[in-house]
This record gives C-alpha cells, sequence and structure tokens, in this order.
C-alpha cells in the first residue's frame, strides 16, 4: 500500500517558521511529482506547492513566493516544505500528494495526483 504521513504542523506566532515533512512508504518519490495542498475553514482545497522529478521544476502558489520553499531527499524519500514569515491566512490542513508525469502546468491541479496523505494542521496566530 502507498502511504503519505505528512507531519511538522502546529501552532505559531505569525512572522514564525515551520518545516513540513512528506514521508512515503510503499512508493518512490524519484521519478514523481510531490505536491503540497492546504484546505482552510470553509474553502477549497488549493495548491500551494509542489517539485517535480526534474531538477529546477517547482511551482510556488503567488501568496506563498519568497516565504515558503519546496525539496526533496530523494534517498529519504521525503520532501519538506519549509514556510517562514508564516501569516494568519496560511493556516489550513495541509496535505502531500504524489503523483506521475505531471507537467508544470498541471502542478496547482488536485487531479493530476494519485496519492494523498492525511494531512497537518498548520495554525498561524496573529
Amino acid at each position: 500500500d502507498v502511504q503519505l504521513q505528512a507531519s511538522g504542523g502546529g501552532l505559531v506566532q505569525a512572522g514564525g517558521s515551520l518545516r513540513l515533512s512528506c514521508a512515503g512508504s510503499g512508493i518512490v518519490f524519484d521519478n514523481r511529482a510531490i505536491g503540497w495542498f492546504r484546505q482552510a475553514p470553509g474553502k477549497e482545497r488549493e495548491g500551494v506547492s509542489c517539485i517535480g522529478s526534474t531538477a529546477g521544476s517547482t511551482y510556488y502558489q503567488d501568496s506563498v513566493k519568497g516565504r515558503f520553499t519546496i525539496s526533496r531527499d530523494n534517498a529519504k524519500n521525503t520532501v519538506y516544505l519549509q514556510m517562514n514569515s508564516l501569516k494568519s491566512e496560511d493556516t489550513a490542513v495541509y496535505y502531500c500528494a504524489v503523483g506521475y508525469g505531471i507537467i508544470r502546468t498541471s502542478m496547482a491541479s488536485q487531479r493530476a495526483y494519485q496519492y494523498w496523505g492525511q494531512g497537518t494542521q498548520v495554525t498561524v496566530s496573529s
């Protein structure tokens, strides 16, 4: 079975930082794109960031550019989302997802991903 374990969420003050991790089992990350999505209360799930299987292939939602950094460690089968300068509007449940053959223009689309993790809560207090 494919399992994605998202972790690293928590409560942080505005301006603070968190690093989310997405660890995979039953699947090899090497040639797959890994995306981070989030869903705030009363809102639809949205794409936050994605890292493709090729070097330099990344996507960031405009609202997180310059604050969030996505990276991958294929040896550990783990993808990270470093979140700095957090804002109250970043509060949401964050999910990681894995997909194969995702082109850059589809990185923010939930339908492009085949497997999903369970989510980790990020709460930013103002």
